[in-house]
Formats: structure tokens, C-alpha cells, sequence
């Protein structure tokens, strides 16, 4: 999985993000690509819940997130990618990072708008 990247075309934008190496992300790569709409959440994370609930084998208790991080929330069952710092919490895992300005336009997508996720090839 060394150096994966994922791929999120909103429209015309295509942002990229680095994946890291665990295994949540790697159960989440299994779902890709997906197709999906995003819901805002709280005012500082955009959400969607992936096809299953994904493992949380080896993963440390919670996460502290903060701007453009990727994340599943194991209680929910969904991916959550932060557009605000947020404090920590239990149950939240880390999956990757948005790279570059790439998350302001992610911030900016209006609920129920489709977006795809996909393996950077």
C-alpha cells in the first residue's frame, strides 16, 4: 500500500489525498470505487457511509482530527473528512489526508451532490 493515493472527482475538481497503511484503510479501499453523495455534518465534516462497516482491527481508541483528515467513525459506520479541526474523538480512525488546497473545494459541496472515490492510478 506504500505511497496509495485516492482520487475524489467532484465535477470538474479532482482533488487527491495520501492513504495510510492500516487496516481500516485497507478494508475501505476494498469498497472503491464508489460513487456517493456527501452530507454535511456539524459544520465541519462532510459524511457518507461506505457499502459495510469496516474493521478496526489494531486501531488505536480515537483520533484527534484536524483539517483534511480522512476518517471512519466506527460507532456510525461512516467516512468523515474534516474541513475544521475538531478535538478528539473515541472511536475515530484515520484513513488519510486531503493533499494540497484540495479541501476547500471539498468544503464547498453542497449535500446530495455526487462525488467518486476512487484508487489514484
Amino acid at each position: 500500500m506504500e505511497n496509495m493515493k485516492l482520487k475524489i472527482t467532484i465535477g470538474e475538481d479532482v482533488l487527491t489525498a495520501i492513504l495510510y497503511d492500516n487496516p481500516t484503510t485497507r478494508d475501505w479501499i476494498s469498497t472503491l470505487p464508489v460513487t456517493t453523495t456527501l452530507e454535511d455534518h456539524a459544520g465541519n465534516e462532510k459524511i457518507y457511509y461506505p457499502q459495510k462497516k469496516l474493521t478496526t482491527d489494531g486501531a488505536p481508541s480515537g483520533y484527534k482530527p484536524s483539517k483534511g483528515d480522512i476518517t471512519y467513525y466506527a460507532p456510525w459506520g461512516d467516512i468523515a473528512i474534516f474541513y475544521k479541526d475538531f478535538n478528539y474523538a473515541s472511536g475515530l480512525i484515520s484513513l488519510g489526508k486531503i493533499e494540497g488546497n484540495g479541501i476547500e473545494k471539498l468544503m464547498r459541496v453542497n449535500n446530495g451532490e455526487t462525488i467518486k472515490l476512487e484508487l489514484e492510478e
